[in-house]
């Protein structure tokens, strides 16, 4: 049984076919389905598919980073009282994003330092986007973190350097369909990642692995995410289910599944 440690799932992408999405994702073995917040519009629906999928689907709390705008301020009040049900798994996703748009850094910064104090004081994980942005990152969780803060850079993009950082940080490492792309150097990076510190996601509806590439992604596509990696490290893929879903369990402190 397989987790997609990262999925937007409450996304409107899904609006029209949600249910038989999800029972799809159940059906080719991906049992549980971790869920990242994005910023305030996407609370309600979050909260409302993890209720109605309480087995399967588990709710994070956090504003993502291309969420930080000049109302920033009103908007990080708004997570801060979600954060309050009792359910939420980890504090995401948050970290930094300047591919598109580097206006709001000094924002950006002040978010992410802050989402790592709520992880801290909460204890709960923290998950990380990073993109063009991992020695900003760095700078903000070298002043910020502790040993205590724990958590998965989620979507990792990055070289060898970047990974030897994120796993110094004794953080774990989130892979998706971008692993599978013909023009990808990720599967070099992979086989350095130990396997007790990686983790499988889909970020759908984004990120869509071949053969879907360029379709809407969905977390039942985690299965050949899956493939690629059981190749890179000659695992069989329910060896590879076994240790992603463990690292997972252990990560965010969830029951193993059958005990759920």
């Amino acid at each position: 049984m397989y987790t997609d440690s990262h999925t937007h799932l409450y996304h409107f992408a899904f609006e029209k076919d949600r249910d038989q999405m999800i029972q799809r994702a159940i059906d080719s073995g991906v049992n549980r389905m971790l869920l990242p917040n994005i910023d305030s519009s996407t609370i309600v629906p979050l909260f409302s598919l993890a209720e109605r999928f309480p087995k399967h689907c588990l709710p994070m709390m956090g504003l993502h980073p291309t969420s930080v705008k000049a109302n920033y301020l009103d908007e990080l009040r708004l997570i801060e009282v979600a954060l309050e049900n009792k359910d939420i798994i980890a504090i995401g996703e948050t970290g930094m994003d300047l591919y598109w748009d580097k206006t709001f850094l000094k924002e950006q910064e002040e978010v992410f330092a802050t989402q790592i104090r709520w992880a801290l004081e909460l204890d709960l994980p923290l998950v990380i986007h990073a993109r063009d942005s991992f020695q900003e990152i760095f700078k903000v969780m070298d002043k910020e973190g502790s040993p205590e803060l724990r958590g998965v850079f989620h979507s990792f993009t990055g070289g060898l350097d970047e990974l030897e950082r994120a796993l110094a940080f004794n953080f774990m490492i989130g892979i998706n369909g971008i692993v599978t792309f013909k023009n990808s150097n990720l599967s070099e990076v992979v086989r350095s990642i130990p396997t007790k510190m990686l983790l499988l996601e889909t970020d759908s509806p984004f990120l869509a692995p071949h053969p879907y590439r360029g379709k809407r992604n969905e977390s039942s596509y985690l299965i050949e995410t899956a493939k690629k990696v059981a190749e890179i490290y000659n695992l069989s893929q329910e060896e590879l289910a076994r240790i992603t879903s463990s690292n997972a369990e252990h990560l965010f402190r969830l029951k193993p599944f059958n005990e759920s």
